[in-house]
Formats: structure tokens, sequence, C-alpha cells
């Protein structure tokens, strides 16, 4: 998969060092699939989330960080929307984002 924007990760990791090893993880994995649809994202994670308008959250570092991420399967495509602690995520509405 293409993973749009490594710099949104990168800036978060600075702020939140302990984030860095899950995200590069995390970064890895995806990069290496080819998912063409929600059960293909299970068989590699199995607790993420669809919310909607192609929208997926990830929990990460044991949930203590979300990603929602926007996955276009026909052109194979993450792009992410957000990433932030957990209690930051709750105030959003990540359908939207």
């Amino acid at each position: 998969m293409v993973i749009i924007s490594w710099a949104l990760l990168r800036e978060f990791i600075k702020d939140h060092p302990t984030a860095a090893e899950p995200l590069n993880r995390w970064y890895d994995i995806v990069d290496m699939a080819d998912w063409s649809n929600l059960a293909d994202i299970k068989g590699t994670f199995n607790n993420v989330d669809y919310v909607g308008n192609d929208r997926y959250v990830f929990n990460i570092k044991g949930n203590e960080f979300r990603l929602v991420a926007m996955i276009h399967f026909n052109h194979r495509t993450v792009y992410i929307r957000f990433i932030d602690v957990h209690t930051e995520y709750d105030e959003i509405d990540c359908s939207t984002i």
C-alpha cells in the first residue's frame, strides 16, 4: 500500500517518542500490505475498526494512540488523517476528518 503521509507521523513522534517503535512497525506492515477490503486489514490488524466514509481506526501501542486512515483499496492508498492520544481521539468525528 502507498501511505500518505509519513511527515504527519514523524511530527507526532517528535512530541510522543514512545510512539516511534509501534508507528514504525505499523508503517512497515502497511507498506508491504496488499489489502482489498476490511477482511484483509483485519487479517493483519485484528483490532481495526471501520467508522464510515472510507475511514479506519487503528489502535497503536495497546490503544494508547489512535490512528485514523482513509483507505482507497482500488488505488492501494492509505491516507493518514489523524494520529493522537486516545483522549484526543474521543473529541473528534473520525468519519469526517
